[in-house]
Formats: C-alpha cells, structure tokens, sequence
C-alpha cells in the first residue's frame, strides 16, 4: 500500500506526518469496511481449501490402510506368516484337512480287492459256504476299520506341533519365492529373467556330489559345474506381474504418508486449528467405520459364495477372518486413534464441560504441586521454567507421543493404550511440577515470614 494512502494519527499539534494524509471519518469508515471484507474473503479461501483437502484426505483414508496391508501381506514374507500360521491350529480348518487326507487315503486302499483276495482263498482251502459268503460282507466293516485307523493317524499328525513347524516352513518358502520372482531377486531358488521363469539347482547338485563323494563315489567332484538353472515356464504376463508389484510397493509405502500429510495440511489450512483438527478426526473415524461394516458385508458375501460341500461353513469364516484380521485390527487402531484425537481437541476448546475438565485437571495438579512444594524436595529451577514454558512443554510431549506412534511397528489397540497412558503420565508429571514452586511472593512469605506491615 503507497504510504500516502495509509492512515495516519496526527501529531498532537494537529498536523499530519510529511507524506501523509488524514483520513476523514467517510474515508476510514470506508477502510475498515474493505479491510473486514478483504479478511472476510481470505477466510473464506482458506476454509474453501480446507474442506477440499479434508475431503481428499477422507477419501484416500481407506485406500491408504488397505494398500499397506495388502503391500505388507504380499511383500513382506514374516507378515505373511504370521497371518497364515493361526489357519494350522484352528480346529475348523483342521477338522477339514483331516478329513479330506483321511479320504485320499482311503481312496488308495482297494478294501474290495482284499475282501475278494480272502474269498478266493477260502473257496482254494475248501471253506464251508457260510463262511465264504461271510468273507463277502466284511467289505463294509473292513473299510470302516482303515478309515478309523487312517483318521486316528493323519488327526495325530495335523494336531501335533510338528505340522504347525512344516506348515510355517512351506509358507515362508514358497512366498519368499513368490516375491523374489516378483521383484526380480536373484538370491532365491525361482529367479525371473524376461518371460523365463527357471528353478536354480545349483545347492541341490553340490550337495548330491558331496554324498556321492561321501559314500566312496570320488570322481564324483570331477563333475563339470554346467548350467544349473532349469526352466520351469515361459510366460507374457510376468512383466504385468513384476510392474504390478512396484506399484503396491509405492502405494502402500507412500499413500499413508500422503494421507498423513494431507490431514495435516488440513488443519494448518482452516482458520480455526482446533475445529477442523477434530472435524478432520471425526471424518477419519467415520471412514474407518465404514471400513469395518465393508469388511462385515465382505465377509457374508464371501460365506455365502462358498458351498459348503467345498468347505464347511466354520473353515470358510475361519479362513477369512484369519486373514484380515491384521486389516482389521490397523482399522480399529486407527478409529481409537482418531476418537482420542477429536476428543483432545474438543477438550482444548472453549466449551462448558471442556472448561470444567481442565479447570479440575489443573485444581488437582496444583494441589498436588503444592504438597510436593512444602516436602524437603527442592524444584524451584525446574518449576519456575515449567511454569512459563507450560504450552511448549505440553506440545513437545504430545509431538512425542504421536512420533513414538507413527515410528511404531504395525501398531495395535494396546499399543495406542500404551503411549496414551505415558503421554497422559507426562503430562501430570510436568503439570505437577511446574505447580510445586511459589506462584507469587506470598508462599515465600509464608515459609520466611511475612513482613511488618503497619497497623492503621
């Protein structure tokens, strides 16, 4: 703005500063007026952005937690274990695997032929009818019996904690060269090259040498190290396959990020910080919820699609809830993290019952300040700087206990129960000790002696 057009207070001579003019009483009414509708305005802009950028970030909410958890199921071979490994103890799908191992070996036992094999015997030694006709019916009962016997051997094999070991193993090694066929590794026994994908034998043909050169077969280790790969299958699709998994590698590294930084920018953008902070919790906690009920009306769609013939109806919820129960447990982690979130933000605000629970919180914690203030134990330093860096020190601990959240591992409902509790913790530590050392002059009057005042 040029200086001569600003406002100016005149001197207490009554003359204006050189250069400048006195607005009249029109003319600084004027400029209030446009000076509100240009703060008007900008307010508006910025509520404007803001409710697009809440928006963004309640639409890539989801999509965020569903691409880090399918990103961390498919990539990361120890998530991927740890998903399946529950399926080898849970009695539904265990029942199942028994029973369909018990069939298949039934299945191999030709009980017909040995019914007829006796018959055939007995007729050679001159048996009478009766028992050769009885040789007949024992197909049923003998049929019977090999299955009891099959169930009672494969039940003590699927329940014993030696399958639970061998169902982990073939998990982990045959998704670790899934994903080591997808990224393009090298290191694993399936290697992807172009369109071949070839099994490398290479550990397989050392250590056969090393037994033949071990059971008295010397020359053996004379033979020539050839080509050690063997292809298992040429296939168009690989490439689509491989670009496909960079993309949920980007997306479920960097879409969280991105809809941690959009509801950031989301608060930083409205004119209000608190309102939109908790507007922008309450939004996020509502998409998690509707995560939830999708993956309740998933999951019945998906219980009905299965016929039970194929898998009984227990196995099926059994499977499918085994594996989205991480997605489901980060949902529900989310939705307590976002509660608690537009709950401290609603408690920072200027309503009644916001106002009565900190009034209470701060009357309890000077209270408890002021009995450890009148101990032997000396906070004087401590407290003074406590007390006059009271909002710093509370942010720096909420920024803490956020950080020590978000660097977490896949966190879960405990662990945000975990850090709440400490950054809650935290907090009435430092309240109470920036209340242990004199408000005022009157505490150090109380303990050295109050001086003589005179009486009127």
């Amino acid at each position: 703005m040029n200086p001569a057009s600003t406002p100016a207070s005149p001197d207490p001579g009554g003359a204006a500063p050189p250069g400048h003019h006195i607005l009249s009483a029109e003319e600084k009414a004027e400029y209030e007026r446009l000076r509100r509708a240009a703060k008007v305005r900008h307010r508006g802009l910025r509520r404007t952005g803001a409710s697009v950028l809440l928006l963004l970030t309640l639409v890539l909410a989801p999509l965020a937690v569903v691409a880090a958890w399918v990103q961390a199921t498919v990539s990361d071979t120890d998530r991927y274990v740890a998903t399946v490994a529950p399926l080898a103890s849970d009695p539904a799908v265990q029942d199942v695997v028994i029973n369909r191992l018990t069939d298949r070996v039934v299945e191999n036992v030709d009980v017909q032929a040995v019914t007829d094999s006796l018959t055939k015997v007995l007729k050679d030694a001159g048996a009478p009818p009766r028992v050769v006709a009885g040789a007949d019916s024992l197909t049923g009962p003998l049929r019977s019996a090999v299955r009891s016997v099959v169930d009672r051997a494969v039940t003590r094999v699927i329940t014993s904690d030696a399958f639970q070991q061998v169902w982990e193993g073939a998990n982990r090694r045959s998704h670790a060269a899934v994903v080591n066929m997808l990224t393009g590794d090298s290191k694993g026994a399936v290697r992807a090259q172009g369109d071949t994908i070839s099994l490398n034998v290479g550990d397989v043909v050392d250590q056969v040498k090393k037994r033949l050169v071990d059971a008295g077969f010397e020359k053996a280790s004379a033979i020539p190290d050839t080509d050690k790969t063997v292809t298992l299958f040429h296939t168009e699709k690989l490439a689509k396959a491989q670009d496909a998994m960079r993309l949920l590698d980007i997306l479920g590294t960097w879409l969280p990020v991105l809809t941690i930084a959009m509801a950031a920018l989301t608060v930083w953008t409205a004119p209000s910080h608190r309102l939109m902070l908790m507007i922008t919790a309450i939004g996020i906690g509502v998409m998690m919820v509707v995560v939830l009920v999708a993956l309740a009306v998933l999951r019945r769609v998906y219980l009905d699609s299965v016929p039970p013939s194929a898998l009984p109806p227990d196995a099926a919820a059994a499977i499918y809830d085994t594996f989205i129960r991480f997605l489901r447990n980060s949902t529900r982690t989310l939705l307590i993290i976002a509660v608690i979130t537009a709950l401290a933000a609603y408690l920072y605000g200027p309503s009644r019952v916001a106002r009565a629970v900190r009034s209470t919180a701060d009357r309890g914690t000077t209270a408890a300040g002021r009995a450890l203030g009148h101990t032997r134990v000396r906070t004087e330093p401590v407290s003074h700087w406590l007390a006059e860096h009271r909002r710093w020190t509370t942010g720096i601990v909420i920024a803490a206990g956020g950080l020590w959240l978000l660097l977490w591992n896949y966190p879960t409902v405990a662990s945000v129960a975990l850090v709440l509790c400490v950054v809650l913790a935290a907090l009435i530590l430092l309240a109470i000790l920036a209340a242990a050392g004199p408000a005022d002059g009157t505490e150090a009057e109380a303990e050295h002696g109050a001086p003589n005042r005179a009486t009127p």
